[in-house]
């Protein structure tokens, strides 16, 4: 091993490098010691009978010593100018590693680790217009910035909705009117027509809502008429409001070849608003003797009765009717009493489903399957059977009563029957019979059929029940 070491200390003697790249420690004087590299002392040249102990361990630290030399040359390579302490230029020149030059522009931590902060508190990245939680305060106006104005000083910034166009109008206004008529929230609208610059289209939301209304049910209607009671005048005024019946006299030529009888609707409307106290009544006066249109004069004359009417004591404030579930349950029930016993009368089915269309309630059809089974139940002849069947069986193919509706109301059958059997003693046996030919036509499926109740066979006295009587089995 030491034959090794001088081996290679004979090939690559420290004296031969270049003295720039050695720092050696100076004497007072400015002399190199050559017993010193980088602060690690050597021992003198060995003797001739020195032991190869001593030359290995000075192979070792001149070995350590030009590591630490190549390694500050190479972080110091980079560096063309350094600066001193006076701020002299140093070009070239690299620092001692051990001299506090070497730190004077090292941007790393001389702790050997940062505080683990994020640079600029977090204010320094990329796209981040400041730290977390900070406020601005008002930004202060320099008056002598030349692109300063003093007009901006006093600006209002408001949202400004454009007018509605004339060709956009029926595009717009026409699918709110038609959702009130599914939903009935007259304010709803008012706010969605709030939100619209109308501007001079204002006056015709009226009379496109009463044309659109004529079209419809009278449920709808009724819809509409509340609906002007809303709009006047939170949106509409009341001279809106009398363009709007104006413009609707002079169209009713047109309108009679859609709906025949659209005079008389419009009078109705005119004296609805009338009533509703959002049209006054000098409105009908003002075109006596200036009407020459007989549709017109049709409609004001059929305004004027209704309201010569009102003062004898007839009510016209819901004169349209109120359809689908504002009707009283009781009031429908009876309608489809009514309607059964019309169709047993009559045999026409068809009549039977446009009825019960007009009631404009399919989350009640259940109640009317209910009580044409019970009519079956307490009916005497096979007539009324038979007729009942087909009914029900039209109803279901047409989709006018869905599956879900047939179904509640054979279950509600099935929960009142022993109710039902206190006055019709046969109602099981005849329950039992409607249901299997239900379930052959295709009414009903099997599930239904099954969930059917029966009345079991009564039983008397026997050996082994001691003497007590059996209990009915339902």
């Amino acid at each position: 091993m030491a034959t090794d070491c001088e081996a290679w200390l004979n090939a690559n003697p420290v004296e031969s490098a270049d003295p720039s790249d050695s720092f050696g420690s100076e004497d007072e004087d400015g002399n190199k010691n050559p017993k010193e590299i980088n602060g690690n002392w050597l021992s003198a040249a060995p003797p001739a009978g020195a032991t190869a102990t001593s030359s290995l361990q000075e192979a070792r630290l001149r070995a350590k010593a030009r590591r630490r030399l190549r390694k500050t040359s190479s972080r110091d390579s980079g560096r063309g100018d350094s600066l001193s302490d006076t701020g002299d230029g140093l070009r070239g020149t690299p620092a001692p590693p051990g001299s506090p030059k070497s730190k004077l522009l090292d941007r790393k931590s001389r702790h050997g680790k940062g505080r683990g902060l994020p640079k600029k508190g977090g204010a320094g990245g990329k796209g981040v217009w400041g730290r977390s939680g900070e406020v601005y305060g008002p930004e202060q106006v320099d008056e002598k910035d030349p692109n300063y104005d003093e007009a901006q000083e006093n600006c209002v910034y408001e949202t400004v909705v454009p007018p509605l166009q004339e060709g956009d109008f029926e595009k717009t206004v026409a699918p709110i009117v038609q959702e009130y008529f599914e939903h009935a929230e007259a304010k709803e609208v008012a706010e969605q027509l709030a939100e619209l610059n109308l501007g001079p289209l204002r006056s015709q939301v009226a009379s496109l809502a009463v044309v659109l209304a004529l079209e419809a049910k009278s449920s709808q209607r009724e819809l509409t008429s509340r609906l002007l009671a809303q709009l006047v005048p939170s949106v509409l005024s009341c001279s809106d409001l009398e363009t709007s019946l104006d413009q609707l006299l002079r169209e009713l030529p047109d309108l009679v070849l859609d709906t025949p009888g659209a005079p008389q609707l419009v009078g109705q409307f005119i004296a609805r608003a009338v009533l509703d106290q959002i049209l006054p009544r000098s409105y009908i006066e003002g075109y006596k003797g200036r009407v020459d249109c007989e549709w017109a004069r049709a409609a004001l004359d059929r305004a004027a009765v209704l309201l010569k009417m009102s003062l004898g004591g007839l009510r016209i404030d819901n004169h349209w009717g109120s359809g689908g579930g504002l009707r009283p349950l009781t009031l429908l029930i009876k309608e489809m009493n009514l309607l059964l016993r019309e169709f047993v009368l009559s045999g026409d089915p068809e009549e039977a489903q446009r009825c019960l269309r007009d009631l404009e309630v399919p989350h009640f059809h259940h109640e009317f399957v209910y009580e044409a089974i019970v009519m079956v139940l307490e009916s005497k002849g096979e007539k009324t059977f038979s007729m009942v069947l087909q009914l029900l069986r039209s109803l279901a193919d047409s989709s006018v009563i869905t599956g879900d509706q047939v179904r509640r109301g054979y279950d509600r059958v099935y929960t009142d029957v022993a109710d039902i059997n206190i006055d019709v003693p046969r109602a099981y046996s005849i329950l039992e019979q409607f249901v299997e030919q239900s379930f052959i036509i295709g009414i009903i499926d099997a599930k239904s059929r099954d969930d059917c109740p029966c009345r079991g066979r009564k039983r008397f006295v026997s050996e082994g029940d001691g003497g007590a009587v059996k209990v009915e089995s339902c």
